[in-house]
């Protein structure tokens, strides 16, 4: 099966190590693309909420693939959430195709990106972390039981729903979070002369131009991989909104021969550990200018 080429792709609001995660659709997802460049826009494992009792072969299937593009050199940034807050005392931590940062500010095609999480915009965050994290627990629990009713709907040929996207789309506080959170977002971005402002953190994906009196700005967001599955591509000089179509459509009780050969493609805890050292020894004996020897 060919891969699909894509020079950047930006994923965030995973949660791997939750029970809302979609990782099987997620690592379907990755093994069909062959990435340039490879962007985690925050809460890819949730800290929060992990848990030494859960933390399924599929999400570390995630773990692993990605860390296999890694070794082979493809560029991996790994830009800290909320959910996973604890890596930002890492900011600038680098060793071979891998980095660590709170943002990023790029040059594509002559134009500028800002990335970031987007958490820094949010008030619940700031004020009271306690009610935050309660959300998330009473969230995921929302997204269990949202999967429980999925099983029942579709035995009986009916469609999935998504009771959290159904919430956040008709109560008039969360509609109001989101279209502040954008403008805020947009503001900054077209006062610092910013291209593109791409962030996660509200599970809405979105691209789209935004003008003000005081310029203009594309807006966009990845979304999640929780309830929308989809993520942001950039190729052919032009950014795209992927949505996972096949989301109820994986085998869940019988291995196939191409979920055979994908784990088999999987590269072993040692051998991932072996090449990232490898990498990092090169790394350290490489100069520190970029002039030729």
């Amino acid at each position: 099966m060919s891969k699909r080429a894509v020079d950047i792709v930006i994923i965030s609001d995973v949660h791997l190590g939750t029970y809302g995660c979609r990782a099987k659709e997620l690592f379907k997802y990755l093994k069909s693309i062959s990435p340039k460049r490879v962007i985690l826009n925050g809460d890819i494992i949730d800290i929060w909420q992990f848990s030494k009792r859960y933390w399924p072969k599929s999400h570390m299937k995630v773990i692993k693939l990605i860390t296999s593009w890694i070794t082979k050199g493809i560029e991996v940034n790994y830009i800290t959430g909320n959910h996973d807050e604890m890596l930002r005392k890492f900011d600038g931590f680098q060793i071979g195709s891998f980095s660590i940062s709170n943002k990023e500010l790029l040059t594509i095609d002559e134009k500028k990106a800002w990335i970031f999480h987007g958490d820094v915009f949010d008030v619940t965050m700031k004020h009271s972390k306690s009610i935050a994290k309660l959300g998330a627990v009473g969230y995921d629990f929302l997204i269990l039981l949202n999967s429980a009713i999925n099983f029942f709907a579709l035995k009986f040929g009916r469609g999935p729903i998504s009771m959290s996207k159904k919430i956040k789309n008709s109560v008039k506080s969360a509609v109001k979070f989101i279209n502040d959170f954008e403008k805020v977002a947009t503001d900054i971005a077209i006062e610092n002369n910013y291209d593109y402002v791409i962030c996660g953190h509200i599970h809405q994906p979105e691209i789209k131009r935004i003008e003000t009196s005081e310029g203009s700005v594309t807006y966009l967001n990845s979304g999640d991989w929780v309830e929308n599955l989809t993520a942001l591509e950039y190729y052919d000089n032009k950014w795209h909104l992927y949505y996972f179509k096949d989301e109820f459509k994986l085998e869940t009780d019988s291995v196939t021969s191409e979920e055979e050969e994908e784990e088999e493609e999987v590269l072993d805890d040692k051998i991932l550990f072996q090449n990232l050292m490898n990498e990092f020894k090169i790394e350290n004996k490489a100069p520190k200018n970029n002039l030729p020897e």
